[in-house]
């Protein structure tokens, strides 16, 4: 039946999206996780490193809104995106983060969250100066994919912070997350440290640097 997700081409299809986009060995660390041996390589990474010719919306209707979001649109995204019930992103917004988004009509196309104190990550301790961010959970929904809003909010968003006085812009990269590194390559991002985080049945954690990068 056309549209079945039990049906064969579905499987094809989601098979060739996985490995179209590099997400194989990604997925693969995600079921091992599952069972209790989660390993995460990842980049430290500085973005925006040297200028940039800034990315544009595909399709005819460009009719985009860049706005922060408060917490009516945190309670739609956490009512609409299945997997994140256990992020609880209104207490990241009420610990001073900030949600920065794109909407189409009224309604959200894409979002991400920014961090502008020191926090941790997996138990690994990063420190933010007064003049650096963090950038994470960048999210865009399913109707809005395609139309290169990931890379076109990211941008807008350093404006955005840079009218704030901070100039540099971090995030994490996970090493099998193809699909991220090709987007943040687009925004002249540069990978300096990479870690291996190693987490065994929820229980231990051990945190290692593997290379530095100049």
């Amino acid at each position: 039946m056309e549209g079945d997700k039990s049906g064969l081409s579905y499987r094809i299809k989601w098979i060739s999206n996985i490995l179209k986009h590099g997400l194989f060995l990604h997925g693969v660390r995600n079921n091992l996780a599952k069972i209790g041996f989660d390993f995460m390589p990842y980049y430290w990474v500085e973005e925006a490193t040297s200028p940039i010719s800034p990315p544009q919306i595909r399709g005819e209707d460009k009719k985009f809104e860049l706005s922060t979001f408060g917490e009516l649109e945190i309670n739609h995204i956490k009512n609409t995106i299945i997997g994140i019930e256990q992020k609880d992103l209104l207490a990241d917004l009420k610990n001073g983060e900030i949600c920065i988004g794109l909407k189409h009509n009224q309604e959200i196309a894409a979002y991400m969250f920014i961090k502008r104190k020191p926090f941790s990550f997996r138990k690994r301790f990063f420190k933010l100066k007064s003049t650096e961010s963090y950038l994470h959970s960048m999210y865009t929904f399913e109707a809005y994919r395609g139309k290169n809003l990931a890379p076109y909010l990211r941008y807008h968003s350093y404006d955005f912070l840079r009218k704030m006085n901070i100039t540099t812009f971090y995030s994490v990269s996970e090493y099998f997350n193809k699909s991220t590194i090709r987007f943040k390559k687009k925004l002249n991002s540069k990978p300096k440290k990479l870690y291996l985080s190693l987490v065994l049945f929820k229980k231990w954690t051990f945190n290692f640097k593997i290379k530095n990068y100049n």
